[in-house]
């Protein structure tokens, strides 16, 4: 049997959206056409976040630590920050974060089609996101699963909603950033611990018609050698092994393994966000045919004071048009984003309608950079 001769043409739907479908004719001319795709829009419809009940101050790790207020707010621009502690953890924050999201939304549990929990620091080792579907109480089986990139995972988990919406039809994508780092801190260590924070955010992401669509470009890279900067690896115990070494197989068992405190190389990490973050910003701004003095908010991951400080000088943005929080908040790795957005939406300083240029950057090395309207 002969195949039927195939032509495929593409058509504008809108402005730069596209519908692709084949005319195929077989040999008694009957017409026989494929289901058209149409590419959704995404919109940012609700967001919320949460903290832990204790806070650190400066003058607290002061007691610890060879430290003091001064030293460290002069640094870092941070003056406090929230640890988990009691019966806190991870997921009671991130589900109570998504919440209120879901709350501002006006979007029942229900109607979630996907959740993306964006940590690196998960309740489990096999991920947080299952969990989160479960206390949420939704009762379908939704996918939901975990993004690793600490610092970045935020805006990572953002363009991920995003292709899922426009690429397999998703509704209703919640993305979670959440991070305990207290767990794998040095409270000794007078570098790093005056640096990290607990917390959580989420962004419920919508989608819609493509004339409305709020994500209007990213930017993505990594760079595996940095990770020698900024790590927490994975250490073998030096316990012996628990079987009597004469009588095992050479190097097994294998001894327990635990992942290592956060080691950072400060001056590298500050050197290497404040020139690429800058960078990825342009590119980003670039793809989306806009320029600087378009954008309403600079939101960038709220590491250090110093570093939100110079890119938005590199990018001649005003302070006034700066998104931060880290004088209460600290670096809260992927949680930082959405908080620092969700305090900016709650305060009626974000207002619908209005263009955020956000950039997350961090362990791996991994940086991002989206544009993108809120509402």
């Amino acid at each position: 049997m002969a195949m039927p001769n195939a032509s495929v043409l593409f058509t504008p739907l809108i402005s730069n959206k596209f519908v692709c479908y084949s005319s195929l004719q077989s040999s008694n001319h009957i017409p026989y056409t494929l289901p058209r795709f149409v590419s959704k829009g995404c919109k940012f419809v609700g967001c919320g976040s949460a903290v832990p009940k204790l806070q650190i101050s400066n003058d607290d790790l002061a007691k610890i630590v060879d430290t003091n207020d001064e030293w460290i707010s002069s640094r870092t621009g941070i003056r406090n920050r929230r640890v988990l502690s009691g019966n806190e953890n991870l997921t009671t924050l991130a589900v109570e974060a998504a919440g209120k999201a879901l709350e501002m939304a006006k979007v029942d549990p229900d109607d979630i089609d996907l959740i993306l929990m964006c940590t690196s620091t998960p309740d489990d080792l096999f991920g947080n996101g299952p969990k989160i579907q479960k206390e949420l109480g939704i009762k379908k089986s939704v996918l939901a699963y975990d993004i690793t990139a600490a610092c970045s995972g935020f805006l990572l988990g953002l363009i991920s909603a995003a292709s899922h919406i426009r690429g397999s039809g998703f509704q209703n994508v919640l993305v979670i950033g959440a991070d305990a780092i207290s767990r794998f801190v040095d409270w000794t260590d007078r570098g790093s611990c005056i640096l990290f924070g607990d917390a959580a955010g989420a962004v419920l992401v919508q989608a819609c018609n493509p004339e409305e669509d709020g994500l209007f470009s990213f930017d993505v890279h990594s760079d595996g050698d940095g990770l020698r900067h900024l790590n927490a690896t994975l250490k073998e115990s030096e316990a012996a092994n628990a079987f009597d070494p004469n009588a095992s197989l050479l190097d097994f068992p294998p001894r327990r393994s635990a992942y290592s405190c956060i080691q950072m190389n400060g001056k590298h990490v500050l050197r290497f966000a404040v020139r690429n973050v800058p960078q990825s910003i342009e590119s980003a701004l670039s793809k989306a045919g806009l320029s600087v003095s378009s954008i309403d908010w600079l939101l960038l991951h709220q590491a250090n004071e110093r570093i939100i400080d110079s890119v938005a000088n590199r990018l001649e943005v005003g302070r006034e048009k700066v998104i931060r929080n880290i004088e209460n908040y600290g670096n809260t790795s992927a949680a930082s984003i959405p908080l620092a957005l969700d305090e900016g939406v709650r305060s009626g300083k974000i207002k619908e309608g209005q263009t955020i240029a956000s950039a997350g950057f961090g362990a791996g090395l991994t940086w991002a950079s989206a544009i993108f309207r809120w509402c």
